[in-house]
């Protein structure tokens, strides 16, 4: 009995193994519309220097060009004395401090809340589909003209100005 169940396994896994197409039609078809795709190459075999070769030299240039900056290292002795500095200057250390407290717990209980939200089976999907919409509206309203550009631009300065203080 037992060899009955063995065969009979070996059989169904002998069924499965094999192909349900002749192999005459299996072989390569290509169809007539749409062009041969190109030899594939692995990148994994090549070194770097010929696998640069294979990019067009307009974009080879364009990859290795980069722009001429300012050295700009900063040491962390001056900037804890700037940070000393600058907390030394503050007059009222106490509302800072209950700000920066408030800033902590706020983004602790939106992270709760953000949680929560995405538990439930269908909001996650809805919200993602509300921020698509929104992100269109303002590419549509702020970024597609000049002149809405140009307002945006105006708005952000504005809003600057207002958090700096220079109005």
């Amino acid at each position: 009995m037992a060899t009955a169940a063995s065969s009979s396994s070996s059989m169904v896994a002998t069924a499965v193994l094999i192909p349900r197409f002749p192999a005459a039609s299996v072989g390569t078809t290509r169809c007539s519309a749409l062009p041969p795709l190109p030899p594939r190459v692995s990148t994994s075999s090549l070194s770097f220097s010929s696998f640069v070769k294979l990019i067009p030299e307009s974009k080879r240039f364009s990859l290795l060009q980069t722009k001429a900056s300012e050295e700009t290292s900063v040491d962390a002795g001056d900037l804890f004395a700037d940070l000393k500095e600058k907390w030394d200057k503050v007059e009222d250390k106490t509302t800072v401090v209950l700000y920066g407290g408030g800033a902590l717990v706020a983004v602790w209980l939106s992270s709760i809340l953000i949680g929560a939200i995405n538990s439930v089976p269908l909001l996650p999907k809805i919200m993602e589909l509300v921020g698509v919409g929104y992100t269109g509206w303002f590419i549509y309203r702020y970024l597609l003209f000049k002149s809405s550009r140009k307002e945006l631009a105006t708005d952000i300065e504005a809003l600057k100005n207002k958090i700096t203080g220079t109005e």
